[in-house]
Order: structure tokens, then C-alpha cells, then sequence
């Protein structure tokens, strides 16, 4: 059934990259009817030729398309040609939900603005995707520029060490998460007062609004962040790493003051929660390093499986360090995989953007 939830509803997606894409993909999870609008022009989407050096090269796309490209159908227009201009308008005015990455001056010269389209459409939801909250700065942005701007490089890496971006195009994925959001009120407000909505979200606040303990640190203390690797500012342990007999890394996150004392029982050092510099978590954090060589000695006696074997029987939170593959041997990882057929018939895999689950019970 919450693969049906938006059985009905009609969504064009005018966007491209990452973010706008990830919104759509949501969409078509749950049942929605999603048209990808690509450039004729261009060769469609510009991820499709992002491509890893040991993927095809002679494929229409790329692993990173099909990240957020599943379930929908895709359509090849030149918005500059006037009647696919026009195929694409009447596509937007008889849908429900348009997502939009365009510049907005783009937009209109498209006439695929949010205020051309409602003014025809009034019920219509217009998803607006944008750089910077400032609608007149266009300034082109990849998400490894708002990890910059926004603060995350910065903080990122270890100590010591250059800045560094996340992995994964972060800023967009919390941009999508953002415009989903707001769609989803928009679709409530709909449905109480059959007004449609125009909205939008910007990468850079986005990225600003995830910046959560690091932010009010700053704001409330004047305290700048430093790159500290895995380790957190305000916890200890808690990110920091130590080899094991066998040579393996183990992660601890130890969060309470139970937990340490459970920790320490469980590696035979018993007597560290009743020094004053290991009492609590503030003189902990104080005197982290020294802590920290004392975790290494004991740790360092076993084996990472045995660690995590008695880490899990005691309450500690532990972890190892997983590798995709490791990763993908999870079963709930492997439950998200989500498969489509390319138009070249070769299989294609991604995760489901989709990551909660409801039961919807009729009433009796």
C-alpha cells in the first residue's frame, strides 16, 4: 500500500543533477506518475555521463543517473524549439506537482515559471530548487562548492590535516530532503483548501540548517570548529578509532556515562571511572588523549570480532568499518535495492530513497 500512497498524482520534473532528481525518485516510490523533462539538446541529463572509469562507455547512462533516476518516464524536449515549449507546458499544466531546478530566468523565457503556470493552473504545486536564497544570484553551484561555503569543508578532515567534502553530494541530498518537505505541506494544504502553492528551498540554506550543534557552538560561545577526523567536540569516546589485535579498526561512540563505565568493565579497566580526569564527560573530553592511549593498550590485546562480540553483550557502542561490499552484505541494505531495466536492456541497481514504512489500518 505505501508503494501506491500517491497512485494518481502527476509529477513533471524539470531538474537535473542530484537534488531535484532525488525529489522526484521519492515521488515514483510511492506511486506517483513522474515525467523526467531532459535536454534534447544536451544528450539529456548531464549525470548520465558521469561515469566511473569501470562503468561502459558505450552506455546511455551512468551508476550515478540511476541513483535517482528510477521509476520514471523521460522525455527528450528542446525547451528553445516553440512546440516542444509547448508539449512541455501542456505536460506541467495538467500535473499536480512541478520540480524545477531552472534558473528562474531560464524559466520564463521557457514560460515554464512558477507564475505562468499557476496563473493557468491555480491548483498547482510549483517546486522551486535554487542555488543561494537570493533569487536574483544565479551563480551556478555543485554541491562540493556549498560543502565549502556552508562551513562543512572546513570542520571536515583530520586534524592537521587540509579540509575535506564529504563523499557524497550532501548539500543536495539535504536540499531534497527540504523540498520534500515542503511539498508534502503543500499537498496537505491542497487537499484542505484546493489551493495549489508556489515554494522553494536553496542549497545554501539547506546546508545551513544542517549544521545544527556545530552552528549554536559558534553562536553561543564564539567557538570556531576545528577538524578533528572522526572524533566529536563535545563527546569522548565518541568517534575515535583504535587498532585491534588483528590489525582492524573499531569505532566507539560512547554517548552516556553508563556506557563508559560498561566500556571499561568490559576491556578490564575498571577503576578509570573513579579517576577525577575520566569522572565525567567533560574532564574525558579534557583529557582525551590521554584516555585514548589507555582504550589503544587494551584494545590493541584482541581482535576486532572479538571487540565487537563483547561490546554487543555489554551494551557498548561499537562498531567496524564497512567497505560497500560489507556494507550490501547487510540483509536491511539489501532490502533497499531497488531494480529497473535500462532502455539498452542491461539491469540497473540503486537505493530506495524511500526509508520509513507505514502501515496504513482501515478503520473497523
Amino acid at each position: 500500500m505505501q508503494d501506491k500512497f500517491f497512485s494518481g498524482l502527476k509529477v513533471i520534473e524539470f531538474s537535473s543533477v542530484l537534488a531535484g532528481p532525488a525529489v522526484g525518485m521519492f515521488f515514483a516510490e510511492l506511486g506517483a506518475e513522474v515525467i523526467k523533462i531532459e535536454n534534447k539538446t544536451t544528450g539529456g541529463d548531464v549525470t548520465r555521463g558521469w561515469k566511473h572509469p569501470s562503468e561502459s562507455p558505450d552506455s546511455p547512462i551512468s551508476a550515478y543517473w540511476c541513483s535517482v533516476n528510477w521509476g520514471k518516464q523521460h522525455l527528450f524536449l528542446d525547451l528553445g524549439n516553440a512546440e516542444d515549449q509547448h508539449r512541455a507546458m501542456e505536460m506541467a499544466l495538467a500535473a499536480d506537482v512541478v520540480i524545477s531546478n531552472f534558473k528562474p530566468s531560464s524559466a520564463k523565457r521557457m514560460g515554464v515559471d512558477a507564475d505562468a503556470l499557476r496563473k493557468a493552473n491555480p491548483r498547482l504545486i510549483y517546486a522551486q530548487l535554487s542555488s543561494f536564497a537570493d533569487p536574483e544570484d544565479e551563480s551556478p553551484a555543485f554541491d562540493a562548492l556549498l560543502q565549502a561555503e556552508a562551513g562543512f569543508m572546513y570542520m571536515n578532515g583530520e586534524a592537521g590535516g587540509a579540509p575535506v567534502k564529504m563523499p557524497v553530494a550532501l548539500i543536495d541530498l539535504l536540499a531534497a530532503h527540504q523540498l520534500k518537505e515542503a511539498i508534502l505541506l503543500a499537498l496537505l494544504h491542497r487537499e484542505r483548501t484546493g489551493e495549489g502553492a508556489t515554494l522553494s528551498t536553496s542549497l545554501m540554506e539547506s546546508a545551513l540548517s544542517s549544521l545544527a550543534n556545530q552552528a549554536s557552538s559558534y553562536l553561543m560561545t564564539g567557538h570556531i570548529p576545528q577538524r578533528m577526523g572522526t572524533r566529536h567536540p563535545n563527546i569522548a569516546p565518541y568517534g575515535d578509532m583504535f587498532p585491534c589485535a588483528d590489525g582492524q579498526m573499531i569505532l566507539l561512540a560512547v554517548g552516556t556515562e553508563r556506557q563508559f563505565r560498561q566500556l571499561c568493565s568490559s576491556i578490564g579497566q575498571e577503576h578509570l571511572p573513579q579517576q577525577e580526569k575520566f569522572a565525567n564527560n567533560r574532564a574525558r573530553v579534557q583529557h582525551r588523549e590521554e584516555l585514548n592511549g589507555m582504550l589503544g593498550a587494551a584494545l590493541a590485546q584482541r581482535t576486532l570480532n572479538d571487540w565487537i562480540a563483547t561490546f554487543k553483550s555489554n551494551g557498548v557502542p561499537a562498531a567496524r568499518i564497512c567497505d560497500m561490499k560489507a556494507v550490501f552484505e547487510r540483509p536491511e541494505a539489501r532490502a533497499m535495492v531497488l531494480e529497473e531495466q535500462a532502455p539498452d536492456g542491461s539491469n540497473t541497481l540503486r537505493v530506495k530513497t524511500v526509508a520509513f514504512h507505514v502501515e496504513f489500518e482501515p478503520i473497523v
